[in-house]
């Protein structure tokens, strides 16, 4: 039953855009984009009641296994607890975005690309919700797919700016390359196993030690470029700056996490993984977070700074991830339980606070027309209530009580000091020692960032008149922002109420693991694969009191500052302006000025690149200073030797000049020294 609703939601999210093909986009009514934004919710209606109902069963479904005439491919499907959790955020987030894009991304605005945005929009969400639920590799990679080449229309949909097709084809070969490694990996998962399933009980070989690493490196590289762990987050940056806000609130909070979803599927995979993979796992999710935020300070883009926090929180979940399976080798079931409810839980709580983020970005941007950060500012005092919900995000991506991030965060944080204080831990105790650093330094910088994005964006005074003529959205926009900062408070004050979510999720994925004879193969030592009682592990109930006992002394603070206000006598005055007799905007604290020492400090891996203007004579020129800080990896690394690669490839241009007859004889002339060497070998 539960298969049936999600698969049901799963075709009315992928038809969603279909209706609107066949209407009128220039009508006075626009039926199609009201049709699409329908159908996804009912979409949603079902998929969440199949997610709930797998959530709240006594007993595992079995599934639902139909022929398919695709070679190995099978339509299994089954939804488990972590499959539920995945698709809970997928069919809300897909549908809140969908509601925002009434009034952001109106057809009457947009009549040349609204109607494909929503199109690609519902099947972008149909290819999420086909994966995670899907049992069968093939089905599997067919999700994939329809995910991949959905989202690839979304980003481009502005396809009329160069700016947008450059980032559209970057996302779309980081995408092929990603494929590429899954169809090495799923090859050699069907030969450790002998057959096609993906999430269900393998059997069949084992997998020897080479082949497991293999298996790990191939599924850490082809799921790493999906969910952006850096180094492999090349593409992230550009995609969510460029796509609509709502398509960047879906693909940063809910598509990114398809590639953490196949990370958790493959440490699922062995009963007893080495010990190198969690400290692996360990050492990449504290690089991403580390300088994920700190390329975040650098940037003047507000979206693009958004992004780069993805590929911070990405990490965040990487390390719990790291954590369970270190925890799966040792054999401490503490560990496993509080890595993995971390990773998951943060998997939800980054999905909310990121998506609500991006929404308040993109009111912004329909406001003012603008994403440059030093273009913006006193927007609070037009957008009150914008300003009041994205400050609710801000505060949950710092993992900050009394909201969501700081729950997920103090999972990781428990686990990593369980492992440091262990006996004998040996690269678990390096590991942890190292990570639990990282992560406090994660959390300082983030802050750190965000006090430069609040300040810079809706306090002081506009600086442009851009900022000067903005004005607060309607409530299609408003209402999905206010629900998902709703959700942030409710898990952050209440978060026993989704803890029998998250361990049914972690006992399902504790459960679950290769045959013993694989799992003896990959490595002969006692396995783990048990998880301790979450609430064994997690404080849920001090939480909550912490939680409340600080917005009660807020509220109490915020009260007694209103009253004194009320009561006080007040005058205007002008802000203290360092002596000048006329202040101007120009004057405030821009957002270079305000991350310069941060900027420096990681100077050595972020390397700005700087205009410095000379000023000479008593009565200089006028001169504008300049800071950029460009991707390490994208245009330091890739771009280059993308174009250094495509030079030496041109010397080869003389073999194709159009004759068939050339090529015919390129052909026999292959296929001969082939022969050749396969005697030779004989």
């Amino acid at each position: 039953m539960n298969e049936a609703l999600v698969l049901g939601g799963t075709a009315l999210a992928a038809l969603s855009g279909v209706p609107g093909l066949f209407l009128d986009r220039r009508a006075p009514t626009p039926h199609g984009e009201r049709a699409a934004t329908a159908l996804l919710a009912a979409a949603a209606a079902l998929g969440v009641a199949g997610a709930a109902g797998a959530l709240l069963a006594t007993a595992p479904s079995s599934g639902l296994a139909l022929p398919w005439s695709v070679p190995g491919g099978v339509l299994a499907v089954r939804v488990d607890a972590v499959a539920a959790m995945f698709l809970l955020q997928i069919f809300v987030v897909a549908a809140l975005g969908a509601v925002y894009g009434l009034e952001y991304w109106a057809l009457r605005d947009h009549p040349d690309d609204g109607r494909k945005l929503r199109l690609f929009y519902g099947l972008m969400t149909a290819g999420m919700a086909l994966l995670v639920v899907a049992r069968n590799t093939v089905l599997f990679l067919g999700g994939w797919e329809i995910m991949a080449l959905a989202a690839f229309f979304t980003v481009t949909t502005e396809d009329r700016d160069p700016a947008v097709r450059q980032v559209g084809f970057v996302y779309l070969v980081a995408t092929r390359l990603g494929t590429l490694c899954l169809l090495a990996f799923f090859a050699l998962l069907h030969h450790a196993t002998g057959g096609f399933g993906f999430v269900g009980p393998p059997g069949g070989a084992a997998a020897s030690p080479g082949l497991a690493t293999a298996l790990f490196v191939l599924g850490v590289a082809g799921f790493g470029l999906k969910a952006g762990l850096m180094p492999l987050h090349v593409w992230l940056p550009g995609a969510h700056s460029a796509a609509p806000s709502h398509v960047s609130a879906l693909m940063s909070g809910v598509l990114i996490k398809m590639g953490i979803y196949g990370l958790v599927r493959l440490g699922a995979l062995f009963a007893d993984p080495p010990l190198w993979w969690g400290g692996t796992l360990l050492a990449l999710g504290a690089a991403s977070g580390v300088l994920g935020v700190a390329f975040a300070i650098g940037q003047h883009d507000l979206k693009r700074l958004l992004a780069y926090h993805s590929v911070e929180n990405i990490g965040i979940i990487v390390m719990g991830l790291g954590l369970a399976l270190l925890g799966r080798s040792l054999g401490r079931a503490d560990l496993v339980a509080l890595g993995l409810a971390g990773a998951l839980l943060h998997t939800w709580n980054h999905g909310l606070f990121k998506s609500l983020l991006f929404l308040g970005a993109g009111a912004v941007v329909h406001a003012t027309h603008t994403r440059e950060i030093d273009h913006l500012g006193g927007l609070a005092r037009a957008m009150p209530r914008t300003a009041a919900l994205f400050l609710v995000g801000a505060v949950a991506i710092c993992g900050l009580p009394p909201l969501n991030g700081f729950v997920s965060e103090l999972c990781v944080y428990l686990g990593l000091f369980r492992a440091v204080t262990m006996p004998g831990g040996g690269l678990a105790w390096l590991g942890a020692g190292l990570a639990a650093p990282a992560l406090a330094l994660i959390g300082a910088l983030a802050v750190a960032c965000f006090v430069k994005v609040v300040g810079a964006v809706f306090l002081g005074t506009p600086r442009t008149a851009h900022a000067a003529g903005a004005h607060e959205p309607g409530a299609r926009m408003l209402v999905p922002m206010a629900v998902l900062a709703a959700l942030c408070a409710l898990i952050g004050v209440a978060p026993a109420l989704v803890a029998p979510i998250v361990a049914r999720a972690v006992d399902a994925w504790a459960a679950f693991a290769l045959t013993p004879a694989a799992a003896t193969a990959v490595a002969p030592s006692a396995a783990g694969g048990v998880a301790a009682p979450l609430a064994d592990v997690v404080p849920f109930g001090w939480i909550s009191v912490a939680s409340a006992a600080l917005i009660a002394f807020l509220a109490a603070g915020g009260w007694a500052l209103r009253a004194r206000l009320r009561t006080a006598p007040t005058a205007v005055a002008p802000t203290w302006d360092c002596g000048y007799a006329a202040p101007t905007p120009r004057m405030q604290y821009t957002s270079s000025s305000f991350a310069q020492m941060l900027v420096g400090l990681f100077g050595w891996a972020l390397r700005p690149q700087t205009h410095t203007p000379h000023l000479a004579g008593l009565f200089p020129h006028k001169a504008h200073f300049q800071s950029h800080v460009p991707d390490a990896v994208l245009d330091r690394a890739a771009l280059p030797a993308a174009a250094r690669a495509a030079r030496a490839l041109g010397w080869f241009r003389w073999m194709q000049h159009g004759s068939i007859h050339a090529y015919l004889v390129y052909v026999l002339v292959t296929l001969l020294v082939l022969l050749l060497w396969r005697g030779a070998l004989a």
